[in-house]
């Protein structure tokens, strides 16, 4: 027989410990968010569907970006045991300087419209994180606004090679006088992917009220007040070339675009040169015969190619062929710490985070960036400590299986 008692208030006290709450709304907010995907559901819930949709949407039928994140999901860690890890050092080295995390920020175009703070936000977290921040050459904030933002930390800049040249040199010029370290050289956006969300909701810049735009905006007034209230939203690095925003667009996108245009841009930047956008092995194979210091395995976060190849299903292969050549990089798909380390046994030198930053960022503002930066920091280490791993180097092909779920036909 169980034997019963009245319960000693003083036993219970001791049990029984009340949070103390937190009267600020956002921080209260942000603290309960521990994935990636808690911040994602709170972003969905404070912005407008045009611009949350812009983020989250991918080209057509939005299969590469499914199959990409299904693919960090398919696979095995293989931990070691009593190795004595007591601490982990998550700091590496890439294109030639420090980043204390082995991810740092994609380079997203109309960051602002997610939220007023917008590239601001970003490279200021990443520089109190000691992780590099990439700049698209449509990004909302300036190259000189960035370096402000993050005046003392690394900044990359994302080029198009746009159909009038000389704007590109010229943003080539300026993001070198700045002090950004890495070129990211884009090479899969000959034309724009046909991201039908985008279609469906009337998206433009600036955006297209409708009524179903302003029901949609009701129970989110602070997005419409920061929108409002603040800058008009523009490119920001290319508001002196002239031309409205469409013009613009239509303008980044050149099918023409070739080697001879990588030998004029290299001959120009006097830092690291990084071609993003590479999905075959061949392609890979070429720029390292091209002596270029780094790729990115990226299908543009799925926004280009439907059924474009998976960069994580790429890596090994890439990484056997030229490795030793030049540093591997890859995105599209990121979502979580664990997405990462996978990533670097595998023989990624380094990831980058776009759509993970950006939920943080309409989540939040700065504040959302820094904790999308928390979460994913906190998944690396702890993923590190279970695989019993006391640095990234110690991270080995060993110590993960891709599982396999989709495999080419024999061909006839």
């Amino acid at each position: 027989m169980v034997q019963r008692q009245f319960p000693n208030p003083r036993d219970l006290m001791q049990l029984m410990k009340f949070k103390q709450p937190d009267l600020n709304a956002k921080r209260r907010r942000l603290a309960a968010a521990h994935t990636i995907h808690d911040l994602r559901l709170i972003a969905k819930r404070r912005t407008p569907k045009a611009p949350f949709d812009y983020t989250e949407g991918a080209a057509e039928e939005e299969i590469s970006i499914q199959r990409a994140r299904q693919a960090f999901q398919d696979i095995e860690f293989h931990p070691g045991i009593l190795r004595n890890v007591p601490e982990v050092d998550t700091s590496c080295e890439v294109l030639g300087g420090p980043s204390a995390l082995p991810f740092g920020i994609a380079p997203t175009g109309f960051t602002r419209l997610m939220h007023s703070e917008g590239e601001t936000a970003g490279a200021g977290a990443a520089g109190a994180a000691g992780i590099p921040f990439t700049l698209s050459t449509l990004g909302t904030t300036s190259i000189e606004g960035v370096k402000a933002a993050n005046p003392h930390g690394r900044n990359w800049f994302q080029l198009y090679v746009m159909r009038e040249r000389e704007i590109s040199y010229e943003l080539v010029r300026r993001a070198a006088a700045e002090g950004f370290d890495t070129l990211f050289f884009t090479v899969d956006t000959p034309v724009a992917g046909a991201r039908l969300r985008d279609k469906r909701n009337g998206f433009s810049i600036p955006p297209a009220l409708t009524l179903g735009t302003i029901v949609n905006a009701i129970p989110r007034p602070e997005w419409w007040i920061n929108f409002l209230t603040t800058a008009p939203l523009e490119f920001a690095s290319l508001t002196s070339t002239g031309g409205t925003v469409g013009e613009l667009l239509d303008s980044a996108m050149d099918p023409t675009i070739s080697l001879e245009d990588l030998d004029i841009i290299r001959s120009m930047w006097p830092g690291k040169l990084v071609v993003k956008g590479v999905q075959t092995v061949a392609d890979a194979r070429l720029m390292a015969d091209q002596g270029v210091d780094g790729i990115v395995l990226s299908n543009h976060g799925g926004r280009q190619l439907d059924r474009a190849p998976i960069p994580f299903h790429l890596l090994p292969d890439v990484v056997r062929e030229v490795g030793t050549d030049l540093e591997v990089h890859v995105d599209t798909g990121i979502m979580s710490g664990a997405d990462i380390v996978a990533s670097v046994a595998l023989g990624a030198k380094f990831t980058l985070i776009g759509r993970a930053y950006l939920y943080g960022l309409m989540a939040g503002g700065r504040a959302g960036v820094d904790r999308a930066i928390q979460i994913l920091s906190e998944q690396v280490v702890r993923t590190m400590k279970l695989l019993e791993v006391s640095t990234l180097d110690e991270l080995t092909p060993a110590h993960v299986t891709q599982l396999q779920r989709l495999a080419p036909r024999a061909r006839p």
